[in-house]
């Protein structure tokens, strides 16, 4: 359909543009920006006054839990929480039941998001069989079937060697590889971040020195092997100098941080809440403090909301009784718009951090708005807010944020030219 979209302050961070104009979309694509081209005649009009419009979000880590945990959320209602909140474009994570390391579970997850119809899904293949850091998965015949990138989760690799090997693997065919680095042995029993409110709670801590330590390795066997690597969910303050320091080097490193780490701090867990239990853990105000600036800096170039939804059973029990992740990709923009409200950012850069930047990390064919791209994109108005829960479509209702009153309300969400969100 022709889609004439009116008087929107457009913003797209990849090629600059900052302007009140409007856009033209004609055949799933953009057409023009501007001037409508040649014998345009819109079948559809969308007054955008006073709403900005940006490149559909792209979200790096979104738990979709099929096939295996149809409990906690199904590839439907996970996509249209993410139109939702603005995100047109999501990765998945191989974390499935059966594991996403065969080409027949690549294949069903993109089936089942194509008859779906909202979102646009990038499956993130298994980096070794069963996620057992053991044996390669078919990373190639991964590839083929659609899988863009590929890890281990927090399960990593207990051998170095077998990892070193699959790095090298990777690089030969110029594969992206997501690590979240966690080691295994320091961060065993924990539930928090080892400190002060860990110790007066009782709960067992997992040190900074978990992340740092693995991450110190990660980009060592990067460095050797060449290979293209992104790391996932980090955490501390240290973490982030250490990419940033990485990124000095020359290495082909990104990074990309959890939307509830740049809120939350562990003093957030007083109350025992098991909404705050997520691994890795919530850690000390200094190390979101070093994200912020990190994510303010470019050196983290992704916020994801590493959207993990579960059933109330989950949740309800004693807070190490739990499974931890936070319902989150349909609060994404409103989350976010709270750090141009702090003053950490400024609209473009925020949404710089939210298209191109995830987009760039796991070279993805998204995160623009310029003539001839697919046109997917989010009008949203700046200064609505949005009551967090008000409208919920993920099967998981495990948000802390639920009832908050956010900055920001997405509007309307288009997917290939069609719209697949309209706030009501």
């Amino acid at each position: 359909m022709r889609t004439h979209i009116l008087g929107a302050r457009v913003i797209d961070p990849a090629s600059g543009l900052d302007q009140v104009t409007d856009l033209y979309l004609q055949d799933a694509k953009i057409a023009a920006i501007g001037t409508p081209p040649a014998g345009f005649v819109a079948e559809r009009q969308i007054d955008a006054q006073g709403l900005v419009a940006a490149p559909g979000l792209v979200d790096l880590s979104v738990a979709l839990r099929e096939p295996g945990y149809s409990r906690k959320g199904n590839i439907a209602s996970e996509t249209l929480a993410a139109v939702a909140g603005g995100v047109t474009s999501l990765c998945c994570p191989p974390q499935t039941r059966p594991v996403l390391d065969t080409p027949a579970v690549a294949e069903l997850i993109l089936d089942r998001a194509r008859e779906a119809g909202h979102a646009k899904v990038f499956p993130i293949g298994a980096l070794s069989k069963g996620l057992a850091g053991e044996q390669l998965a078919e990373l190639v015949a991964l590839r083929d079937a659609g899988c863009v990138a590929f890890g281990n989760g927090l399960g990593g690799f207990h051998n170095n060697r077998v990892l070193r090997r699959a790095l090298e693997y990777a690089a030969t065919f110029d594969l992206t590889v997501v690590f979240h680095p966690q080691d295994r042995d320091l961060a065993e029993g924990g539930l928090a971040h080892e400190g002060p409110t860990a110790s007066l709670l009782g709960l067992a801590g997992i040190p900074e020195s978990a992340e740092t330590v693995a991450l110190a390795r990660d980009l060592l066997l990067v460095e050797q092997t060449g290979v293209r690597a992104h790391f996932s969910q980090l955490t501390s303050a240290r973490g982030a100098e250490m990419i940033a320091a990485a990124q000095a080097r020359g290495l082909p490193v990104t990074a990309d941080v959890a939307m509830y780490q740049l809120i939350l701090t562990d003093e957030a867990l007083e109350g025992f809440s098991s909404l705050y239990h997520v691994q890795p853990p919530l850690r000390s105000a200094a190390d979101r403090e070093g994200l912020r600036q990190a994510v303010k800096a470019g050196v983290i170039g992704a916020i994801a909301s590493h959207h993990q939804p579960h059933e109330a059973d989950a949740k309800d029990a004693p807070f190490g009784a739990t499974e931890p992740g936070i319902s989150g990709v349909e609060l994404l923009l409103p989350l976010a718009m709270t750090l141009v409200q702090d003053g950490l950012l400024d609209l473009p850069t925020l949404l710089a951090r939210l298209t191109q930047g995830p987009a760039e990390a796991l070279r993805l064919p998204a995160g623009r708005l310029t003539p001839g791209v697919p046109a997917d994109l989010l009008l949203f108005d700046p200064q609505a807010t949005t009551l967090a829960g008000e409208t919920w479509f993920s099967k998981g209702a495990n948000s802390p944020f639920i009832g908050h009153c956010l900055p920001g309300a997405v509007r309307y969400t288009l997917v290939d030219g069609h719209i697949v969100y309209q706030a009501a």
